[in-house]
């Protein structure tokens, strides 16, 4: 009986932090104005056929805070990486100079910011009902638990509420960290 509490504890535990993980990786792409090898993340290239993570083809640096240089370890895929770039829709204009991409990541409006901000609160939100969702069916298999007695039963919910809590909690502290971080000039 006690290893099926846990069992059901621990899987809510497990897809608690896998929707704060996620949401992590949702605000790696919500940029914040300061260029970031990261902001090309979701680019893949066709290489050779084969759609190929951006990394994967060329390194990609930010000499400054403005700008991102992409250099292909291959020259006869540099048109590639452009058109690659240009497709993913991230608003940036790359500027090929034959050996290497050049990116000018413009500086954020404040209406943009905002945008990006609102963004970052529909990400978390969708975190939370992740989180909440978890809760729910961790609370639904205890029930399924035939010989389990009532005080072990609200005792298990109140533990499962108060890990909910934390996590929601952290998505929220995750949360006002990005958006200090987007709506600081």
């Amino acid at each position: 009986m006690d290893e099926e509490i846990e069992f059901i504890i621990m899987s809510a535990k497990e897809a608690m932090e896998k929707a704060l993980t996620h949401l992590k990786k949702q605000f790696i792409n919500i940029r914040a104005g300061k260029a970031s090898p990261s902001m090309l993340g979701s680019v893949s290239v066709n290489y050779y056929g084969a759609l190929t993570p951006l990394s994967q083809v060329a390194n990609v640096n930010t000499p400054d805070g403005r700008t991102i240089t992409v250099q292909p370890w291959e020259k006869n895929i540099i048109q590639d990486i452009e058109h690659a770039i240009m497709v993913a829709n991230l608003g940036f204009n790359p500027m090929n100079n034959g050996e290497s991409i050049i990116i000018n990541v413009p500086p954020l409006t404040e209406e943009r910011r905002h945008e990006l901000a609102k963004q970052a609160k529909s990400e978390t939100e969708d975190a939370k009902i992740s989180i909440r969702g978890s809760r729910k069916d961790a609370n639904n298999e205890l029930k399924k638990l035939a010989d389990i007695s009532e005080d072990l039963q609200k005792n298990t919910e109140t533990d499962i509420q108060e890990m909910t809590d934390g996590f929601i909690k952290k998505a929220d502290t995750l949360f006002i960290a990005k958006e200090r971080e987007i709506l600081t000039v």
